[in-house]
């Protein structure tokens, strides 16, 4: 047995050593989250794993800086990968992995056709908070090979009677200002609670400028995968509940989003051999600028006392649709009818979906819960042509159901065990199609249309998860598990890059099912004034999903090779008074594949695919009633890769340091937030940009940016 799996049990040995002799009762503060997030309602432990809440004082401070959710996540959480700072977020990752994101427990992510777009489906204006689970799990079924992102929406008030009304104004320009950088938002919000109704809802703008770097150059928009610069927002919200009873209680969500580029600029690529960065020029490319559109509907259901037990169940319906900019295809269909045909491509997805669950405790007279439950989905996902007006990827349509039952049982009044089991039984259906006429991955044949015989592969997985939490005292916890995630590579681009006649869908190996395990072991302390936690993971997929970049083709490509991915997450805070509080926090990722078949692993994993090992710092800071600040920091170190042992310094990442500086003022009517990102004005090329290096991507990141806000709630 590998040392990592050793160390991993002898772990859980410890925890569960102790049972025989714990006596006194302990009642500590537990993290916890809620059950759109962990699936076990009103539980009194924290699960196995390393959790992130990241609530609404700290969304408002990193809001205040930014509105890019991807950079709120990398500056909180250092095992995420440092934003692109564009719509895309192909590249971000959690643990080395991607994360499943969902909105109150619906997923977002859209595994058969992955095109990145999955982190941007609400304004940042209607959420609560973000719950964070890190490391692969199957908690929440399909796409959680990271970790799982859950973004919890705004709610009504508590009290019966309260009713408020949110108010929010906001401009960001670049420092020193540029007059294309200006960008503005508001948004509104009202909530009522009346007896046993209730209602959230709420309608924002935004509007972003061009972005610059620290040196004063304008950023390169991402034509084809798409920005949030240069863009504007619009967002609708609503969310109504209805208190049957005490115990019941029916609710209904709405929400419409849609993320419009400009196209008022294009890209002059750079020159990476020269160190030339990607800029802006006026003007923008052909074709309709990049768009996100998200359109959702879910139906909840609660019985606080159904046979004595919690029952939940959610009904969902996501309608999304991801533009991308358009590229010039040659000699398309290779008949000359356009010599150089110009095209864009949209992926088009929608989920239907339903999540049930009963859970029980206190079962057979011991401090042990039950939760049964079962989830059923549907995914109809085609990546198309808008102007062939023919599929790129044909529809592909995966259904799966999957039942589940997860154990917690108190065995003391100091140690938890937990454990579980999900059955994946999936099924994906592709009708025969044709490829499209231009093959670029064959040059110099166009024209030609390969037939692909069709099927409905199926898939069976049985998903265990298990761990231990043991309270050493009332502010020291230790715990370990064990858990595996499931998910599918990037179905379609597999199907998309068939270049050979008489190929089957049933006997494309590609889409074997991507399963990644998580191992981990960690500690958490808290005595009131020391927050402290720390957790050592390991993580191996025996056929995992790798992107690579092709540079014939500058496409990627997805790779099916052994990947072990490990690493380790640090954090401390110390509140020295009720005003000062300052904080610290590592991770660091090492991630290998085995890139010549052989069931070892050789190569170190590309940037792409592995963040690289950051620290971050805060200091929070109360100077009177009505004013407060954050400064905080974060580091990137340089990373080197190799193949085979063989150095690829084209890959290497020279790291960098940005500092933000956030603050908040108390006005007679609302308060004043203003934000200084990249405080000093460091001038960086991006993680991206330097480790999948391309010349029309080659962009540094965003200079100091100054956004001044004004909120009021009445």
């Amino acid at each position: 047995m590998p040392r990592r799996h050793l160390l991993a049990s002898a772990l859980l040995a410890v925890l569960v050593a102790p049972v025989a002799h714990a006596e006194d009762a302990v009642d500590i503060d537990r993290v916890t989250v809620s059950a759109s997030t962990s699936r076990i309602p009103d539980s009194e432990a924290a699960l196995p794993n390393t959790i992130t809440v990241i609530d609404q004082k700290q969304l408002q401070q990193q809001l205040a800086l930014t509105q890019d959710i991807s950079q709120v996540l990398a500056n909180l959480i250092p095992s995420f990968a440092p934003s692109r700072q564009k719509l895309t977020n192909s590249g971000e990752t959690l643990r080395g992995r991607k994360p499943l994101y969902l909105v109150d427990g619906v997923p977002q992510s859209t595994p058969l056709r992955d095109g990145g777009r999955d982190g941007h489906t609400i304004d940042p204006s209607m959420i609560e908070r973000i719950e964070v689970i890190h490391g692969a799990n199957a908690l929440q079924g399909l796409g959680a090979s990271g970790g799982i992102i859950n973004i919890i929406t705004k709610r009504a008030p508590r009290q019966d009677g309260d009713t408020f009304q949110d108010v929010s104004v906001a401009a960001s320009t670049a420092l020193p200002h540029e007059s294309d950088s200006t960008g503005y938002r508001a948004s509104y919000l009202f909530g009522t609670r009346k007896g046993a109704f209730d209602f959230v809802g709420g309608a924002s703008y935004a509007s972003e400028g061009l972005y610059y770097d620290g040196d004063g150059d304008s950023i390169a928009v991402n034509d084809v995968q798409g920005d949030l610069m240069d863009s504007e927002t619009y967002n609708l919200f609503a969310k109504a509940g209805w208190n049957i009873d005490e115990d019941r209680r029916l609710q209904a969500s709405a929400n419409r989003y849609e993320l419009q580029g400009n196209n008022d600029y294009h890209a002059v690529n750079g020159n990476i051999a020269t160190g030339q960065l990607a800029t802006s020029a006026p003007g923008g490319s052909e074709g309709e600028g990049p768009r996100n559109r998200s359109t959702s509907f879910t139906l909840d259901y609660t019985d606080k006392a159904l046979a004595g037990g919690y029952f939940q169940a959610q009904l969902y319906w996501v309608d999304f649709e991801a533009l991308y900019g358009g590229s010039y295809w040659g000699d398309f269909w290779g008949d000359n009818r356009d010599p150089n045909w110009f095209d864009q491509s949209q992926n088009v997805s929608e989920k239907l979906g339903g999540k049930f669950s009963w859970s029980r405790g206190d079962l057979f007279g011991l401090r042990l819960r039950a939760t049964l439950g079962l989830d059923l989905a549907r995914d109809t996902t085609s990546q198309e042509l808008v102007l062939a007006n023919m599929d790129w990827v044909p529809e592909t349509t995966y259904e799966s159901v999957s039942p589940f039952v997860q154990l917690e049982w108190w065995i003391t009044d100091s140690v938890m065990l937990t454990g579980g089991v999900r059955h994946e039984r999936g099924k994906l259906d592709v009708d025969d199609y044709l490829t499209i006429p231009d093959q670029r991955l064959t040059p110099g044949i166009h024209g030609t249309r390969y037939f692909v015989e069709g099927g409905s592969p199926e898939t069976s997985e049985t998903l265990p998860n298990f761990g231990a939490v043991w309270e050493v005292t009332d502010t020291l916890k230790l715990y370990a598990s064990y858990s595996e995630g499931y998910t599918v590579a990037d179905i379609g681009r597999v199907l998309r890059a068939i270049t050979q006649p008489n190929q089957s869908v049933d006997n494309l190996v590609d889409l074997q099912p991507v399963i990644a395990d998580n191992q981990e072991i960690g500690l958490d302390y808290d005595n009131g004034r020391w927050l402290v936690h720390v957790a050592a993971y390991w993580s191996d997929s025996d056929l995992g999903s790798r992107l690579a970049f092709d540079n014939a083709t500058q496409t990627y490509n997805v790779v099916r090779e052994r990947t072990e991915i490990d690493g380790y997450e640090a954090n401390v805070a110390y509140q020295f008074t009720d005003a000062t509080r300052i904080g610290l926090a590592y991770a660091q990722t090492d991630g290998r594949y085995d890139s010549n078949g052989d069931d070892r692993v050789d190569s170190d994993l590309p940037g792409i695919n592995v963040s690289p090992d950051r620290v971050t710092a805060f200091w929070d800071q109360v100077w009177t009633p009505g004013i407060s600040s954050r400064l905080q920091a974060s580091h990137s170190f340089d990373r080197e890769f190799d193949l085979r042992g063989v150095p690829q310094p084209q890959n290497d990442f020279e790291g960098y340091t940005t500092l933000d500086l956030q603050a908040r003022f108390q006005l007679p009517v609302g308060a004043l937030n203003v934000g200084i990102e990249n405080l000093t004005g460091e001038q960086y090329v991006t993680y991206y940009s330097q480790t999948t290096p391309r010349n029309d991507t080659y962009t540094a990141g965003r200079g100091r940016v100054l956004t001044v806000g004004w909120s009021h709630r009445f």
